[in-house]
């Protein structure tokens, strides 16, 4: 893994879960959401964000707007913000109502806020975050790889084509989010993503990397059989 040039965000809202991926060096930074947060049982989100980021002062971590209301959305955000100078806030490229968030984003850029835009699924969305950033402030898109994966499409070409996009900028950098399977990883850094998000049960897969197959295969013959025994199945 050290000789990957794509970096590695732990993507996940359990504090210790984080805490412990903060002890590998290989994990550059940081990712949440309101659903990881939702599903890790968080209920004071100010009080949640402050924890983590005095646990984990010196590595990027992005922080997720959760209204629906721009106006409401920038409020949020520059609070967010000011959490920590390791702090990105992440702006979802549309509202519910698919109203386009260019112009808020446009808005927190030229005011120095350190965003990652997220949600991002098309090559048009691409273009139009990039075209609303500003170029002196650094920033992240977040291209939905896994969920474009998803719908039987191969998101190796539209990543590749994002990538070209999102470097025109200067200190934008792409991610590629909600992978789905540790060879993403190796898929991101094949087309020169700068950044993948992984969760915690995909970063336990790292051990197998390189792997031999014929081991491999015997391990999983070896847990057939020990669960057969387990269960006490009889014929």
């Amino acid at each position: 893994m050290k000789d990957l040039r794509v970096k590695i965000f732990a993507d996940g809202a359990d504090v210790k879960g984080m805490v412990e991926m903060y002890a590998k060096p290989f994990i550059k930074g940081f990712t949440t959401n309101p659903t990881l947060m939702r599903k890790a049982g968080v209920a004071d989100y100010r009080a949640f964000a402050r924890e983590v980021v005095s646990k984990i002062p010196d590595r990027p971590i992005s922080f997720e707007v959760f209204s629906d209301d721009f106006s409401e959305m920038e409020r949020q955000a520059k609070e967010i913000a000011s959490w920590g100078s390791n702090v990105n806030v992440k702006i979802p490229v549309t509202n519910t109502h698919g109203e386009p968030a260019y112009a808020l984003v446009k808005r927190l850029a030229h005011a120095g806020i350190k965003l990652n835009v997220t949600a991002v699924f098309t090559l048009e969305q691409v273009r139009d975050v990039v075209a609303a950033l500003d170029p002196k402030t650094p920033a992240y898109v977040s291209v939905f790889a896994g969920r474009i994966a998803d719908t039987g499409r191969d998101p190796m070409p539209l990543m590749a084509a994002a990538h070209a996009l999102v470097h025109v900028h200067p200190h934008a950098e792409l991610i590629w989010a909600s992978p789905r399977e540790l060879l993403n990883v190796f898929h991101a850094e094949a087309v020169g993503c700068d950044i993948i998000t992984v969760t915690n049960d995909v970063l336990a897969k790292l051990s197998n990397v390189g792997k031999d197959l014929a081991q491999f295969s015997l391990e999983t013959v070896k847990m057939f059989h020990d669960d057969a025994v387990k269960a006490g199945f009889s014929l």
